[in-house]
């Protein structure tokens, strides 16, 4: 099995020399189809193009297959490497991003019941201290502990897509044909 916090430790590093955020790094698709995914952002803009996806790829990848070639070799087995921009309904994965898009909906799933319940939705008040505030739908106030939270997710809303209407759409309604060289 993957040590997936040990990749972090190994891929954080890399994206941030970039210029980069890191947002996540998971393991999905099982023994089936092993994909490791990386998901990153611009510091300045919350987004990522293609082109910066294709950026964090290519150090990724020969970052992975320099430990390969060592005999140190993070993953076993064969696997994809799939490098993404969160998205607009992003997963919270950092205490950061519950204050950074505070006033945005959101669910959450903690990792044991509080109070009886495991899931949560309402709108995100931002942090205090560890902890998580959230305005649910019952309009009661949540202090739920970052340590809990075993995921969290934007909802997407019309308000969610203005926040991250992108800043410029310059050639949005343009489709360009590139032919190389064989």
């Amino acid at each position: 099995m993957t040590d997936v916090a040990a990749l972090k430790q190994l891929i954080e590093p890399e994206v941030k020399d970039l210029g980069y955020e890191l947002v996540r790094v998971a393991m999905t698709g099982g023994t089936s189809d092993p994909t490791l995914q990386v998901m990153a952002e611009r510091p300045d803009t919350r987004q990522l193009g293609i082109s910066d996806c294709e950026t964090i790829s290519r150090r990724l990848s020969e970052r992975l297959d320099e430990l390969e070639a060592q005999g140190k070799d993070p993953i076993s087995g064969g696997y994809r490497l799939e490098v993404s921009s969160p998205g607009i309904d992003r997963p919270l994965t950092r205490l950061k991003d519950y204050a950074d898009w505070a006033g945005h909906e959101a669910r959450l799933s903690l990792v044991e019941p509080r109070d009886g319940r495991k899931q949560y939705s309402g709108t995100l008040e931002g942090v205090d201290g560890e902890s998580v505030r959230l305005l649910g739908k019952d309009a009661k106030t949540y202090a739920l502990p970052f340590s809990a939270i075993a995921s969290a997710k934007l909802i997407l809303t019309d308000k969610l897509i203005q926040a991250t209407a992108p800043l410029s759409t310059e050639g949005a309604d343009t489709i360009q044909t590139v032919e190389e060289d064989i």
